[in-house]
């Protein structure tokens, strides 16, 4: 860059502007560092350059990483410019699949496993450059941007920056082992499944509100084992720990776990896509929530968990909140 005038001064390097989309990306200097072969210390030069020339701030440090400043978002427009530009050079001039690159997502576990992974199985046999990378966690969708292009939630976002979609629907029962109901009786009433523990949620780490809903449902019941992974809750509840308040898409394969009470106890609740400002303008981020949608259409009746009998009663089979 030549140092003639002012106006040359505050023109950003291309090359300033690619690695702050990496880091926009991921979040990290030294994720972005070694996705672009470079020293974390050649990063955080790179994106004092840019500041310097933009005359400002692009990137400010949030609580899961750094993200991206009002304009840093008006970078990143532009980086994404450049790197479609070199992309397209690259191939020749010929018109490449715009769906390609890596989409950062966060999701809880039972999303990620049933949902989200056979979705990008199926994006990837029509669009080869496609890239996923997936988090589980279960929590509210964060309030600012760090490295995640896709934020899947349980229930309704209250965001202030981004945008939030539905994406699918999911029933939670209660459920009991066979063998663990043989010996310790099947409930019949509220008041007889309060009487046993319960396989959930740790209680003081939950920061979904709308994921408590068994401790308001079964009234006074203890916790048996609780656990942040819901994969534990499942294969605890098989085991016999107690009785497991389950997302019905995940319990239903299997055979040894009984629902109870399906017209007393249960919910139904959203999964939601909140995808920030950013990250609406790429193709492959609009290609991983068509596809999730789609997945979750055809896995609705899964997804619903009608008990024994309710096929066809559409119009009866409401969640308690509606």
């Amino acid at each position: 860059m030549s140092p003639a005038g002012p106006d040359s001064a505050r023109q950003p390097s291309p090359e300033h502007l690619l690695v702050l989309l990496e880091v926009a990306r991921s979040g990290r200097y030294t994720t972005a560092a070694q996705a672009l072969g470079l020293t974390h210390t050649t990063v955080a030069r790179n994106i004092a350059a840019l500041n310097r020339a933009l005359g400002g701030r692009v990137l400010v440090r949030g609580a899961d990483g750094w993200e991206l400043t009002a304009l840093g978002e008006r970078a990143a427009r532009a980086a994404e410019g450049v790197a479609q530009a070199m992309t397209t050079l690259v191939d020749g001039g010929a018109a490449a699949d715009p769906v390609t690159g890596v989409v950062r997502m966060t999701t809880t576990d039972g999303f990620a496993a049933y949902l989200a992974s056979p979705a990008v199985a199926r994006l990837r046999e029509e669009h080869p450059g496609l890239s996923v990378e997936i988090v589980t966690v279960t929590r509210r969708a964060a309030q600012h941007r760090s490295g995640v292009d896709v934020e899947v939630v349980v229930g309704t976002p209250q965001v202030n920056r981004g945008r939030a979609v539905q994406v699918a629907e999911y029933e939670l029962g209660l459920y009991g082992a066979r063998d663990y109901l043989a010996r310790h009786g099947t409930p019949s009433s509220v008041a007889e499944a309060s009487a046993h523990h319960l396989v959930y949620f740790v209680d003081s780490m939950l920061q979904v509100d709308d994921l408590d809903v068994p401790r308001r449902l079964l009234p006074g019941i203890q916790d048996a084992l609780t656990s942040t992974n819901v994969f534990v809750h499942v294969e605890a509840t098989r085991a016999g720990a107690g009785l497991g308040f389950l997302p019905c898409f995940m319990a239903d394969r299997h055979p040894d776990l009984v629902r109870l009470l399906p017209d007393e106890v249960r919910d139904r609740l959203p999964y939601h896509a909140v995808v920030h400002p950013e990250s609406w303008r790429r193709p492959a981020v609009a290609a991983v929530l068509a596809g999730l949608r789609a997945e979750a259409g055809r896995q609705r009746e899964a997804l619903l968990g009608r008990p024994p009998g309710a096929e066809g009663q559409d119009g009866a089979w409401r969640s308690r909140k509606e």
